[in-house]
This record gives C-alpha cells, sequence and structure tokens, in this order.
C-alpha cells in the first residue's frame, strides 16, 4: 500500500505518540501540521521535522498534499471539525472521544459515506495484540461464563487552566479517561443495557470523579472507575465463573502481559507481544482506506461509546439509573 500523507489538526501534546508510530510503519508519513498560530505551526514542525506548516485549520484541510487529518482538537470540537475535513476530501481519525451524542456520530458518519471517506475514533488500544489476545480468551471461555468486567483509568490533574477541565468543550473524567474504561465494557461483554452512576464535580463543573455500573446482556455487569483527582491506576479485568483475566496495563500497553487466576488458586503470566498501538492504528486505518478490510472502529462502535457515556452521565446527573 502506498503511505497515507497525514496532516496533523493542532499541535496538542498526543501528537508526539501518533509522530512515533507514524514514523515506525510504511502506512504513514506525516507531512503538514496546522495550529491557529502560523508562528507556533512553524516552530513545531521545524521541531519535529515535519515539512509543511499552516496557519489555520482551513489551510491544512485545503492542502492537496494531505489524504487524511488526525484530530486532536478538544473534545468539543471534534465533531465539527471531522466533518468539516471529511468534506474537504480527507479521512479522519478524530482522537477519542468523538463525542456523547449519538445523533452527532450519525451526522458525521454520515457524511464520511456521502463523500467517501473513512472515519474512525482514535480508541489506539483496541489495535494491540494485548486487546486482541484477552477478547479472544473471553470469547473462548477461558474463564467460563464472563460474568462482571471491571476497568479503571485515573491520574492527577493539578492544572486548573487545563481543557480537560472546560465544561464548553466537553471536558471531564469519564470523556477523558473513562471512555477507554468503556470501551472495555462494551468489547468484553457487549452493549450495555443500563447504566448506574455517581460523579464528584469540580470547581469548573466537570466530573472530577465517576464510578459507574453497566448491565449487560445475560446480566453481565461492568464497574467502572475514572478519576481526575486519584492516583494513576489503569487496569482491566475480566471474571467470569470459573476464573479471571487482568491487565494491568491496558489502555497503553507499554508493559503488556495478562494474568489468568483460576478457581483453585493458580494463577498464570500470558505473555503477550509488545507493539507500538500508534502504529497499528495507522497501518489498520491505511488497510480500511484501500479498502483491503473495515475500520476496526467504524460507526456502530462509535455510537455505542456514545451511546453508554451519555446514559452514564444522565445516570450520574439525576442520581438513579438511565436506559441505554
Amino acid at each position: 500500500m502506498t503511505a497515507l500523507r497525514w496532516g496533523f489538526l493542532s499541535t496538542a501534546a498526543i501528537n508526539d505518540k501518533l509522530l512515533v508510530g507514524a514514523r515506525a510503519s510504511a502506512a504513514a508519513e506525516v507531512v503538514a501540521v496546522a495550529s491557529r498560530d502560523r508562528d507556533r505551526a512553524a516552530a513545531y514542525a521545524a521541531e519535529r521535522g515535519i515539512p509543511v506548516a499552516h496557519g489555520s485549520y482551513d489551510a491544512l484541510l485545503a492542502d492537496p498534499r494531505v489524504d487524511a487529518v488526525y484530530i486532536s482538537l478538544p473534545n468539543g470540537l471534534h465533531v465539527d471539525w471531522s466533518i468539516r475535513a471529511l468534506e474537504a476530501g480527507k479521512h479522519v481519525l478524530c482522537e477519542k472521544p468523538l463525542t456523547r451524542s449519538v445523533a452527532a456520530v450519525e451526522r458525521a458518519f454520515d457524511v464520511a459515506d456521502r463523500v467517501g471517506r473513512v472515519l474512525t475514533e482514535g480508541f489506539m488500544w483496541r489495535h494491540t495484540p494485548q486487546t486482541a489476545t484477552l477478547a479472544r480468551l473471553v470469547r473462548e471461555g477461558a474463564i467460563g461464563e464472563l460474568r462482571l468486567v471491571r476497568a479503571s483509568f485515573s491520574f492527577m490533574l493539578d492544572e486548573p487552566a487545563n481543557i480537560r477541565l472546560d465544561p464548553a468543550l466537553e471536558g471531564g473524567a469519564l470523556m477523558d479517561v473513562g471512555c477507554y474504561c468503556v470501551s472495555g465494557a462494551r468489547l468484553l461483554a457487549g452493549e450495555p443495557e443500563e447504566a448506574v452512576a455517581r460523579q464528584v464535580l469540580g470547581p469548573s463543573g466537570v466530573d472530577m470523579r465517576l464510578a459507574g455500573v453497566l448491565r449487560h446482556a445475560g446480566d453481565v455487569l461492568s464497574e467502572l472507575h475514572c478519576g481526575f483527582d486519584l492516583p494513576h491506576r489503569h487496569d482491566l479485568e475480566a471474571i467470569g465463573s470459573t476464573g479471571a483475566l487482568r491487565i494491568a496495563d491496558p489502555w497503553h500497553g507499554v508493559r503488556p502481559g495478562i494474568e489468568l487466576s483460576r478457581a483453585d488458586g493458580s494463577t498464570e503470566r500470558l505473555p503477550v507481544e509488545a507493539a507500538d498501538p500508534y502504529r497499528l492504528q495507522f497501518e489498520q486505518f491505511a488497510r480500511a482506506v484501500a479498502g483491503v478490510e473495515p475500520p476496526l472502529l467504524g460507526r456502530s462502535d462509535a455510537a455505542g461509546q456514545a451511546r453508554a457515556i451519555d446514559a452514564l452521565y444522565r445516570a450520574a446527573e439525576t442520581g438513579g439509573s438511565a436506559r441505554v
């Protein structure tokens, strides 16, 4: 496959991780970056060896050298700029979360279908051998009948001006890191049917901490914990009738490995191949653009994410439960 030529819409810190992944792959070449400030874009491009710098997002979308756009803008801008990029003829990888609105998901994918371009939500963790192995083991009955999923993701955020704390930009712990927990629960247990959640709001009005329970078909439950005022925690566990599978580093996969615990008390560590999730994400995206395979994360997955996140927020806001 010919390498896709990528443009980065913004100079967000997350870009550096994707740059490493792109440079490790023959399927991606980062050719341009855009900022609202031309000097900032030029400095960013020079420091990172990106050939072209644009002083506006629209200028990057008009650049014929760019085949695909990675959007790392604040959450509240994801859908609008995804649509603008699609309408400019670009394929789009939008950083998670795309949105908490199912209607907005449908609107964006309707545009993608109309213009014949690929749109996908950037959950890089879904592309790793570790994730694929966990899902396969659960599916094949390695822990018997799945009964409970537990997922957590938190870190300490002590920057009052951080955009993650801006309600106008759809900030909040669930949107930023809890969305990974939702993705993990849905991957292992399927689409949820009901949500219960409680949240603690910060001074800006966004959720600093949220705990939720999702009920899936067959009475499988998922416990989700996320926060901006908790120590760094990240794990994913599938518990079944005969054992449990746990990943200590599920979302980034820097130290991959799966621990299998059996009902008799024995444990086994299952080695998993280490791989750059961002490289794998670029390569799967390129195959989808080439028509070799469908996008791993398309319309139905993005809609499922939005539906579950919205239900958790509705439950947290009312103090009750919400249908998904």
